[in-house]
């Protein structure tokens, strides 16, 4: 079930787990975003076997991409997932991986 407290207001309209951006064909530790958001949904397009599952942090750079910051998991299986979640300091996105090859994820983000 999606968050859908604090969802996001603009133009008077209410946004929640509906990104205005994209970024796409992500399958390394990338930085997103460095500024607060919200990250709307992930999009699983190739799972990666047995892999360890990918993750979404509230930072701004991947060094700070720890399990402190870590806001959702991301599952092995393709699909699309709602996050639904604020954050305050950026957007990482790390792909789960099993060794030899990794996933290729989306997000959609505010």
């Amino acid at each position: 079930m999606a968050i859908t407290s604090n969802p996001t207001i603009q133009n008077g309209a209410v946004i929640t787990a509906q990104g205005q951006k994209t970024f796409t064909n992500i399958s390394t530790k990338t930085v997103v975003k460095t500024t607060s958001g919200r990250v709307a949904k992930v999009s699983v397009i190739t799972a990666a076997t047995g892999s360890n599952a990918g993750a979404v942090y509230d930072a701004a750079t991947t060094g700070a991409a720890t399990i402190v910051t870590q806001i959702a998991a991301v599952p092995d299986v393709i699909g699309v997932y709602n996050i639904d979640i604020p954050v305050s300091n950026g957007i990482v996105l790390t792909p789960g991986t099993n060794g030899t090859a990794s996933q290729t994820i989306a997000i959609s983000y505010i």
